[in-house]
C-alpha cells in the first residue's frame, strides 16, 4: 500500500517523464529548414517562429565567399525539408553540396523577384558571382522580398502553418517598414557631400543605390579578391580627392588593408560594418534589424563628425 507521499512522488515522476518526451515530439514535428547563411537564417526564424527548426550552414561572423562545406553539412542538407539560399551566385559551393547530400528538399532562391545590380570592380576573374552583385539584403526594401519569398516557401512546405507564417511575416514586415524609415531619416541628416565611405569589399552597392551613400572598396564583390598595389594607390588618390570621411572594417574580412589605406590618407576609421554575416547573440548585430541599425549608427557617427 503506497503512502500519500509516495503516491504524489510517483505522479510527479510520471509527469516529468512525459514532459521531455513531449518536448522532443514538438521539435521532431517542426519543419526542418536549412538556410545557407546567417542573415537568411534570421529571416526564416522570424517568419517560421515555433513551427520551424532552422540550421544555418555559414554561421555568425562566417564568410560565405570562402566557405568549404563539410560532411556534416551534407547530412544537415540531406535531412532538410526545405533549403533556402540567396542565389545570384553568392553560394558558389551550393551545387556541389546539394549533389553530395542527395537531398530531395525544395531549394528556394530568396532573391527571386529582385532585380540584380551589376557589380562594380575590376576583379572579374577572382570569383564566380558572374555579373550580379549578390548582397541584395543591404537594401531594406529587398529584405521585404526575401521575407515574402520565405513566407511563401514555408507555406508550400507546411500548408497547415499558413496562418502562422502569414501572421509572423506581416509582423516582421512591419518592423522592416519602420527600419526603412529610420535609415532614410538618418541618411538625410548626413550632409550630401559627406556621404562617402570606404569598406573592405564591395558589399554595400544595394545600400548605396537605395539610400545615396557612396562606397569605395579596395576589393571587388568577393572577399577572395586581392587588391593590387595599383588598386590601393588609386583608392588612396580617390579618398584624398573626394575627401572620403570614413573608413570601415568588416567582420568577414582581413582589416589590415583598410587600416593601411586609412593611415596613408588620414581618413577616420569608423569602426566595423556588418556585410555578409550576423554576429553571435552577444555581438552588435545578432539579427538583420540589428545589423542595419548598427551600420547606420557607424556611418552617421563617422560621416557627420
Amino acid at each position: 500500500m503506497l503512502t500519500r507521499r509516495q503516491t504524489i512522488a510517483a505522479g510527479v515522476g510520471a509527469v516529468l517523464a512525459v514532459v521531455p518526451a513531449r518536448a522532443q515530439e514538438q521539435v521532431k514535428d517542426r519543419l526542418r529548414v536549412v538556410a545557407s547563411f546567417s542573415i537568411l537564417g534570421d529571416f526564416v526564424r522570424n517568419v517560421g517562429g515555433e513551427r520551424v527548426e532552422v540550421a544555418t550552414l555559414v554561421g555568425p561572423n562566417g564568410n560565405a565567399h570562402v566557405y568549404a562545406p563539410s560532411p556534416a553539412d551534407a547530412k544537415t542538407v540531406a535531412d532538410a525539408k526545405l533549403v533556402v539560399v540567396n542565389g545570384m551566385g553568392f553560394e558558389g559551393w551550393l551545387e556541389r553540396l546539394v549533389k553530395a547530400s542527395g537531398t530531395k528538399a525544395p531549394i528556394i532562391v530568396a532573391t527571386k523577384g529582385i532585380t540584380p545590380r551589376e557589380r562594380a570592380g575590376d576583379h572579374d576573374d577572382h570569383h564566380d558571382h558572374g555579373r550580379a552583385d549578390p548582397h541584395a539584403w543591404q537594401s531594406v526594401a529587398n529584405a521585404r522580398v526575401y521575407v515574402a519569398n520565405v513566407r511563401d516557401a514555408l507555406i508550400a512546405a507546411d500548408p497547415a502553418g499558413k496562418a502562422a507564417y502569414e501572421a509572423n511575416a506581416a509582423a516582421y514586415l512591419g518592423k522592416l517598414d519602420a527600419l526603412e524609415r529610420e535609415v532614410r531619416d538618418t541618411v538625410a541628416r548626413i550632409p550630401a557631400d559627406r556621404r562617402r565611405a570606404l569598406t573592405s569589399h564591395n558589399a554595400f552597392g544595394y545600400f548605396a543605390d537605395a539610400y545615396g551613400v557612396e562606397f569605395v572598396a579596395p576589393q571587388g564583390v568577393s572577399t577572395e579578391a586581392e587588391a593590387s598595389a595599383k588598386d590601393v594607390a588609386a583608392i588612396v588618390t580617390q579618398i584624398k580627392r573626394q575627401k572620403i570621411g570614413g573608413v570601415f572594417l568588416e567582420n568577414v574580412t582581413d582589416p589590415r588593408l583598410v587600416t593601411q589605406i586609412a593611415g596613408e590618407t588620414g581618413a577616420k576609421v569608423g569602426g566595423t560594418l556588418y556585410s555578409d554575416a550576423l554576429t553571435p547573440a552577444a555581438g552588435d548585430a545578432p539579427t538583420y534589424v540589428d545589423l542595419i541599425r548598427h551600420n547606420l549608427r557607424q556611418l552617421a557617427a563617422a560621416l557627420m563628425d
